[in-house]
C-alpha cells in the first residue's frame, strides 16, 4: 500500500470505489469525486462534486500535486444487439470511455507533477472472452484497454497507467442480476473458483497498482475474474 499520496477516485462513493476509499484513506490523502458523499461519513477523504453524466470535475479543490488516479463509473447493458440502439452504444461509451478521458485530462498536469503516478482505468472480463449479450459494454471497454495500453507507452516513465477486468462483481451496479438466490447461485455457478468477487477484492487489486509494490508494471490489463475468463470446469 501507497503511504502519504495523494489518490483522486473517480466514481469513489459505491461499490469498488468506496472500498478503495476504505482502504487508502487511513494512510493518504484521498479525493474522492461522485454524485452523493452519503456514503463517505466514516471514510477520512474530501468529496468533490461529479456527475457522470455531464462529466464535470470541479479541480479547484485538488492538490496541485496528484499521484494515484482510478476511474471507477461504468455500466453493465446486457441485451440482445439486435435490441440495442446506436444510442445505447454511445452512452455506454460516454460513461465509460469519454468520461474518463475527460476526468484525466482535467488533472493529467497533476498527475504530471508527481513524477511517479499510476492511472487506473476498469474494464471487464467481456472484452477478452466473447460472451453473448456484452457487445455494447464490451466495446466501450475493449477501447478502455487499448487506451489503457497506449497511455501507458506516451506517459512513461514519469505516469504509470494499468486496467482491472474483473468478472461480476457484488455491487451495486450489479445488483439488478443478484437481486435473488437463483441468479446468485448461478452467477457463483458459471466460476470456476465457485462465487462472483467481492468489491473489496477487487479494491485490494487496484491499491496494490497505486503502490510502490507495482512500480515495475505499466499497460497491463489484470484480469480478475474467478477464473470465468480462459479455465473450462
Amino acid at each position: 500500500m501507497i503511504k502519504e499520496k495523494n489518490i483522486l477516485i473517480i466514481g469513489g462513493s459505491s461499490g469498488i470505489g468506496l472500498a478503495l476509499a476504505e482502504i487508502l484513506s487511513p494512510l493518504n490523502s484521498v479525493y474522492i469525486a461522485s454524485r452523493s458523499s452519503e456514503n463517505l461519513i466514516n471514510i477520512k477523504a474530501t468529496h468533490i462534486p461529479y456527475d457522470a453524466t455531464t462529466q464535470n470535475l470541479e479541480i479547484s479543490s485538488l492538490p496541485d500535486t496528484i499521484d494515484g488516479f482510478v476511474y471507477c463509473p461504468g455500466s453493465i447493458n446486457l441485451r440482445p444487439f439486435k435490441g440495442l440502439s446506436s444510442e445505447a452504444f454511445e452512452k455506454d461509451f460516454q460513461i465509460n470511455v469519454i468520461g474518463a478521458i475527460n476526468s484525466l485530462k482535467s488533472v493529467l498536469s497533476n498527475l504530471s507533477n508527481s513524477g511517479n503516478a499510476s492511472v487506473i482505468f476498469f474494464s471487464t472480463v467481456a472484452v477478452q472472452t466473447g460472451m453473448p449479450f456484452h457487445s455494447s459494454v464490451a466495446s466501450s471497454k475493449g477501447a478502455i484497454e487499448g487506451l489503457t495500453r497506449s497511455l501507458a507507452a506516451e506517459f512513461a516513465p514519469r505516469i504509470r497507467v494499468n486496467a482491472i477486468a474483473p468478472s461480476l462483481v457484488d455491487t451495486p451496479l450489479a445488483s439488478k442480476f443478484l437481486n435473488n438466490e437463483s441468479k446468485l447461485e448461478k452467477a457463483n455457478e458459471r466460476h470456476p473458483l465457485g462465487r462472483i468477487g467481492s468489491a473489496k477484492e477487487i479494491a485490494q487489486a487496484a491499491a496494490f497498482l497505486l503502490g510502490t509494490e507495482s512500480s515495475w508494471m505499466t499497460g497491463k490489463v489484470l484480469q480478475l475474474d474467478g477464473g470465468i475468463g480462459n479455465l473450462k470446469t
